[in-house]
């Protein structure tokens, strides 16, 4: 059984760096682990190789061709972008829901414009960079971009970020209140839970306690949400949207700390305001 998951976990390795099998098997063999030995790779790629190994290793760089011909196989027939139906039939090829939080990482990392639309360009590019080829490729990488994305807090800021645009629509400044609750809603938890939204203090170092007791916890998202609700209004600005990143990093639990003469939107402002009379009732 060892050997038949040894054997499982070369062929993802192989997958997603393009290294050899005998590099791929003295990586998992040192590290055990297959994401541990992974990174590992990429970070020393010529750890164990000899000169034959690493010219093996650089000619298996992604194939444009293979990428060209990926990305057709998801295009819309009478167009030159993948679209809606694409991306159904991509998502259900990784074996994933198209509502998975990972999908952010994986619309930032390909550049997709918008929601349900992804550019020949940004898909090649992107997948380029990510080391693979391939749908098997790809989905090897899945709970990297995961684990990135709920506990890199400079890699979560940029997906985050990316959400913005993409989740909005064509033409329009603003977010949709209903479609804002519901990226923060995939985004908010998976980095509390992972450690990218743990409290920071004045100095952005990391809170000893991080954001199981001193900052803002998993109810006050929900809370977030039934301020924005009875407030009412059109949408989310991007300039909220980004600036909640950093209140969400820096406020304490009680909401002491927060400043009202800095430059925070003042739906944040009103926000503070609501959570200090929750906590008081």
């Amino acid at each position: 059984m060892v050997d038949k998951k040894m054997e499982e976990n070369i062929v993802q390795f192989v997958a997603v760096t393009g290294a050899t099998t005998r590099d791929a098997r003295r990586f998992l063999e040192t590290y055990h682990r297959l994401d541990v030995a992974m990174d590992n790779y990429f970070n020393n790629p010529q750890q164990f190789a000899n000169s034959k190994s690493r010219g093996h290793a650089q000619s298996a760089a992604p194939s444009t061709s293979k990428l060209n011909a990926l990305f057709d196989k998801y295009k819309d027939p009478d167009g030159n972008e993948i679209s809606i139906d694409g991306t159904i039939k991509f998502c259900e090829d990784l074996e994933i829901d198209p509502e998975d939080v990972v999908m952010l990482a994986v619309a930032y990392e390909l550049k997709s414009p918008r929601v349900g639309e992804w550019t020949k360009q940004g898909w090649v590019e992107g997948l380029k960079s990510l080391g693979v080829d391939s749908i098997q490729g790809l989905k090897a990488l899945l709970p990297k971009l995961r684990n990135q994305l709920g506990s890199d807090p400079k890699y979560f800021k940029k997906v985050y970020s990316h959400t913005f645009d993409f989740a909005r629509n064509e033409g329009q400044r603003s977010l949709g209140l209903d479609t804002a609750q519901a990226f923060w809603a995939l985004l908010l938890p998976h980095g509390l839970e992972g450690g990218a939204l743990s409290h920071v203090d004045e100095d952005q170092d990391v809170s000893m306690n991080g954001a199981g007791g001193e900052g803002f916890k998993r109810e006050y998202v929900d809370w977030w949400f039934e301020f924005l609700q009875a407030k009412g209004g059109k949408g989310v600005s991007k300039d909220t949207w980004n600036m909640l990143f950093d209140f969400v990093r820096t406020i304490d639990s009680q909401f002491k700390n927060y400043d009202p003469e800095a430059a925070w939107p003042s739906t944040i402002d009103d926000f503070v305001e609501y959570a200090r009379q929750r906590l008081q009732s």
